[in-house]
């Protein structure tokens, strides 16, 4: 696939397009006929349009035109872009070959999603390590307020208008922020660590909640409210989730979440280490998933590639995928059950679970992270015999699921209960 970008200015009427490319049904030029809606019906007219590896749509465009196009894309368009995917960042300061592409210190990338038009269309904004500051767009997509709190926490890169920009991964004393190229990456880059009494004091007032910063009132005009911590939730969630609840005697009058306690630093982790060697740090994304968090990684490096794997290797993927689907909704399902009350059916799970991990290990080797997967393929082919404990399981599993709707969803306590 050409790499050169499409460098398109409307105002002059000139493209610098290659003839032909556009009946490519991969290339991002068969998605642009939202971007000449978007040059006619906004005036835009100084952007870049650049050719990916998944074929969607990606659009360089200036930062004073962020809002309106966006805007127009939700909410303006006949058939609009409803879901905001997703928003992040990436330090290019380090980048060497451009291609053409806008010069960028630091670039913001809104991905949207278009149920009605069934397609993606990425849009891109360049910034320089001098000005990095956009608009918010919480007006526009809600979902945005997490994301820019993650874009600024991990980055540094301020949301003009954001209701509460904050951090939201890393502690609040935290200084610098970690996806940055120069910020460290190793603990060992770093003196060792020490807390004196005073810094131990600014930890733990660093800790404390106060109403006020989350656009919460401490008292109404006949009450005072009581603030209590909902978490972090364990072992539901994993201590991953906290709910802040403003209580009004013993109504809830308001509650927010608070998320990333359970952040690890895993695109972090990534920056030094090698496309093969980084696959087994995907297993612990999710790691009662096994390889599941794999297989999205080694689609993505083979994408980019242009690397095709071979049909059966395609077929054991989904297979080793498919069986730790089951093992982790097993204990999903035994631990919901706990949680609310029910003791005997994370036995019974925890016994189907170590049913399918010995499924596993014949296949792979390994129970709960088997890194079976390759960029290309997998490690290796399935043993002999592989399929007869599969077939086992698959005639075993339905009856104990109808066991399970007894025991548990048609339980008139927990039908209550939830």
């Amino acid at each position: 696939m050409n790499s050169e970008p499409l460098l398109v200015n409307l105002a002059s009427g000139t493209a610098g397009a290659t003839p032909g490319r556009v009946n490519n049904p991969r290339s991002p030029y068969a998605s642009s006929q939202i971007v000449g809606e978007l040059a006619i019906n906004l005036g835009l007219n100084n952007f870049t349009l650049q050719p990916t590896r998944d074929g969607i749509c990606t659009l360089w465009i200036q930062a004073p035109d962020l809002q309106n196009v966006l805007r127009y894309l939700k909410t303006q368009t006949a058939l609009p872009y409803e879901f905001l995917f997703d928003l992040t960042a990436m330090d290019e300061r380090q980048r060497n070959c451009r291609l053409g592409l806008p010069a960028s210190d630091f670039t913001v990338v809104y991905h949207l999603l278009s149920l009605t038009r069934n397609t993606d269309i990425r849009i891109k904004i360049a910034l320089q390590q001098t000005a990095l500051t956009l608009p918010s767009i919480t007006d526009i997509w809600s979902a945005a307020n997490w994301y820019e709190r993650e874009v600024w926490d991990m980055f540094g890169i301020v949301f003009e208008g954001h209701p509460h920009l904050r951090r939201i991964i890393m502690p609040p004393t935290w200084i610098g922020h970690p996806l940055r190229k120069d910020h460290y990456a190793r603990a060992t880059e770093m003196l060792p660590y020490t807390l004196s009494d005073a810094d131990q004091d600014i930890e733990q007032a660093a800790l404390r909640f106060v109403p006020e910063d989350w656009g919460m009132q401490r008292s109404s005009e006949t009450n005072d409210f009581m603030f209590l911590n909902l978490g972090p939730n364990h072992p539901s969630v994993h201590g991953a989730f906290r709910i802040a609840l403003q209580l009004d005697g013993e109504e809830i009058v308001d509650a927010l979440p608070d998320i990333g306690y359970h952040h690890r630093g895993a695109e972090k982790m990534a920056e030094r280490q090698s496309w093969h060697t980084y696959i087994p740090y995907t297993d612990r994304i999710d790691y009662l998933g096994g390889a599941m968090n794999n297989l999205p990684y080694v689609l993505a490096v083979e994408q980019l590639a242009g690397i095709q794997a071979p049909a059966r290797a395609q077929t054991i993927r989904v297979l080793i995928c498919e069986l730790y689907r089951l093992a982790s909704h097993l204990l999903f399902y035994g631990t919901f059950a706990q949680d609310i009350g029910q003791m005997s059916p994370i036995f019974y799970m925890f016994k189907d679970r170590e049913r399918v991990f010995d499924i596993l290990e014949t296949l792979t080797g390994a129970r709960m992270h088997a890194s079976f997967f390759r960029i290309g393929g997998v490690a290796m082919d399935l043993p002999n015999g592989w399929d007869k404990r599969i077939r086992e399981f698959i005639a075993y599993l339905p009856g104990r699921l109808d066991h399970y709707q007894k025991l548990v969803l048609d339980n008139s306590t927990i039908k209550r209960r939830t």
